[in-house]
């Protein structure tokens, strides 16, 4: 489904065969640069073929740039750009593994070919998300766009190659770490976050679209919002609004999910309709506010706030929305709704009593862990 904002033309990808195959296309046209980042690149099929298309674009002379995660991608082992090396391409890796530094971590996905098409989402490098989300293959939410708005994510990836080591600038608990801030144009913004003392442009963005909502729709991997947020959330539906919620049936993170589900019967009874995908793993991140969109790599829960480096595109534009609605509509088809008694009947002791140590443990330890982390890190 193809829309124009503000001069760049958008294309909805949701099915992982269809979003990698245009990501090939854009790779294998490239003439000048190529600027691939991502949190998990898997040492697999698919990575094999990114991999041989990166290395065929840096043989014809184009500039290669890849950036991983340390950690999402730490199955990849420690040679295996080096034929995108050989080539004259370039690879690194995000913050490399260590116990007192592991807790930041860069989750972004993005790829920029010739700073004229870029894609965002949620989908990684790995082949558990080809398919089509119902059959097979993870269900996820992916934007292709061309136009000026790809220059300035080209511009986001150079700054995070920048910063792949993670060393501090002198007194950072005194100035402002630039990882945090807003780009913006007449009906979009890009939304950067990371870890520093500022606050996140994308909960601010949040609040403010949330202040004044009727409408609300929310489809996202992991959902651990902060008190502001679910308060801002339940508050749109107690005055008559319309609040959905779609979540993970089936998840990878397995405390995630038991720490998200602590906080269904207060959403419920506030009523927020919240509905569980059921037929593959969500691993998506799409968020409609009446007629503003949000769509790139960050969840809804206390690292994708807070802690981890983070790329969020924000649309004002009632196509863009409708289309995003359309999305939405698709995967509910997929899913089972969750209902006020039957939660409140069919949950145990034990399942209760598991589903708050989650919570405790990824509100309370690990955000205070990351932050003791990032203060640590030498200059």
């Amino acid at each position: 489904m193809p829309a124009e904002v503000c001069g760049t033309n958008c294309n909805w990808l949701c099915k992982g065969d269809e979003f990698f195959a245009a990501m090939f296309a854009a790779i294998e046209g490239a003439q000048h640069t190529i600027l691939l980042e991502t949190y998990t690149f898997a040492p697999d099929a698919l990575g094999d073929r990114f991999r041989e298309a990166l290395v065929r674009a840096a043989g014809r002379g184009t500039r290669v740039r890849v950036l991983v995660d340390a950690l999402g991608s730490f199955n990849l082992p420690g040679n295996y750009f080096e034929p995108l090396t050989a080539a004259g391409g370039q690879a690194q890796v995000f913050n490399p593994i260590a116990l007192g530094r592991l807790g930041i971590r860069n989750h972004r996905k993005l790829l920029v070919a010739d700073e004229q098409i870029a894609f965002v989402g949620g989908f990684n490098i790995s082949a558990e998300y080809e398919g089509d989300g119902v059959q097979c293959g993870w269900c996820d939410v992916g934007l292709k766009m061309e136009g000026p708005l790809a220059a300035q994510l080209a511009g986001t990836f150079e700054e995070m190659w920048e910063r792949a080591d993670l060393k501090h600038k002198a007194f950072i608990t005194l100035r402002k770490s630039g990882a945090k801030r807003t780009l913006s144009a007449p009906d979009e913004q890009l939304l950067l976050s990371g870890p520093g003392r500022e606050r996140s442009p994308i909960k601010t963005a949040f609040a403010h679209d949330l202040a004044r909502a009727s409408s609300v729709h929310v489809m996202v991997a992991y959902f651990l919002p902060t008190w502001r947020l679910r308060r801002q959330l339940t508050s749109v539906a107690l005055r008559g609004g319309k609040v959905q919620v779609i979540l993970p049936g089936k998840s990878d993170v397995a405390i995630s999910q038991l720490a998200a589900r602590s906080l269904y019967r207060r959403f419920l009874r506030a009523g927020v309709e919240i509905h569980e995908y059921q037929p593959q793993i969500l691993h998506a991140k799409l968020f409609i506010i009446d007629d503003v969109v949000y769509v790139g790599s960050a969840n809804l829960d206390q690292r994708s706030l807070n802690l981890n480096y983070e790329l969020l595109i924000r649309f004002d534009n009632p196509e863009m929305a409708r289309q995003a609605r359309e999305v939405f509509a698709t995967v509910l088809q997929n899913c089972r709704a969750v209902k006020l008694e039957q939660w409140k009947l069919g949950r145990t002791f034990w399942q209760r009593l598991k589903q708050r140590w989650a919570y405790f443990l990824l509100v309370r330890v690990d955000p205070y862990v990351a932050r003791r982390q990032w203060m640590a890190l030498p200059d």
